[in-house]
């Protein structure tokens, strides 16, 4: 069976959405709501890098179910830029480029749940479907919010 792939490929996913988050939120600390958002997203991806950890065990596969609790050392940095090109055209742009990778690698990580959720139907893994069916649906939510996002910004920024 290959679900320990799966299941490894997903944690690096989820990992890997975690910090982008916690990026996205200190480099765009001058806007509030996708400060605040992208960090209680972060929340979701790393309890799902936690439960990940743990289904990973019954197929014999070491995670960590540790993920850093800050976005690197570079954070006090990317918040001071925010704070000084607030007032710039530019930060809009950049804005919406971190947005769409953030989409990107939603979808990404949707599909790795999908495709997990399928091995488990197939292998007969009732606790493995039911992680799926926990953790796919935020992870559907964290897309449509950076689907709304780019929605609501991309008018006024590439118009302006």
């Amino acid at each position: 069976m290959k679900l320990g792939l799966a299941l490894r490929e997903l944690h690096r996913a989820e990992k890997a959405l975690v910090r982008d988050l916690l990026k996205v939120s200190d480099r765009h600390h001058a806007e509030p709501e996708v400060s605040q958002v992208a960090r209680d997203l972060a929340a979701w991806s790393r309890d799902h890098v936690r439960a990940l950890a743990d289904a990973a065990r019954s197929y014999d596969v070491e995670l960590s179910a540790e993920v850093r609790q800050t976005s690197g050392p570079l954070a006090p940095v990317r918040t001071a830029v925010s704070d000084l090109l607030s007032s710039r055209a530019e930060p809009g742009l950049l804005l919406l480029a971190d947005l769409r990778r953030l989409h990107r690698a939603c979808a990404g990580v949707s599909l790795d749940w999908e495709l997990l959720a399928q091995g488990a139907q197939a292998a007969k893994d009732g606790d493995l479907l039911a992680l799926a069916s926990r953790c796919h649906p935020q992870t559907l939510r964290q897309l449509k919010w950076t689907n709304a996002m780019l929605k609501q910004l991309s008018p006024q920024v590439l118009t302006s």
